[in-house]
């Protein structure tokens, strides 16, 4: 089965890309990013900005986001895979990022929620003239690693 990433959340003020590979499961669900509430992603997020506490609603969190200069996305379009691990993506189409680095110019950093989405992202488009890459944890609850020590490695990226 084919499934689909969802729109980006990024405005003319972004300058730091977050990047996963593709929602999973329970964010297929809710179409929300990072909705399992396994998933360390907001807590690290709001941690890191003096955000807490988290709110329950998806639309503050994107505002939270948009409000630290931070767009999200995923690399690929769309893919087939069974369950939520990368590791059985198969027929996968990444995002147009030739057309979106285009259209905002001010992004200067992306940070990769896993080392699979780096993969695929470097695997088409290499690296990309006056981008800053970093590759992250995964936030996801397949990554096993304490959220301290995730956190610790996150904050390096907002520096």
């Amino acid at each position: 089965m084919t499934i689909y990433s969802f729109p980006y959340f990024i405005d003319s003020k972004t300058e730091i890309l977050i990047l996963g590979t593709m929602p999973g499961v329970v964010s297929l669900t809710k179409q929300e990013y990072y909705a399992n509430p396994r998933n360390h992603f907001w807590k690290i997020i709001y941690t890191l900005f003096d955000g807490l506490p988290i709110p329950e609603n998806f639309e503050e969190k994107v505002k939270f986001l948009q409000a630290n200069k931070i767009g999200l996305w995923d690399v690929l379009e769309n893919c087939e895979r069974k369950g939520s691990l990368d590791i059985h993506i198969k027929n996968q189409r990444e995002n147009d990022f030739e057309t979106l680095f285009k259209q905002f110019p001010s992004i200067a950093k992306i940070i990769f929620n896993g080392k699979q989405s780096h993969a695929f992202f470097s695997k088409r488009f290499g690296q990309i003239e006056g981008i800053t890459y970093y590759v992250m944890p995964s936030t996801s609850p397949a990554n096993t690693m304490i959220f301290e020590n995730k956190l610790k490695i996150w904050s390096n990226c907002f520096k």
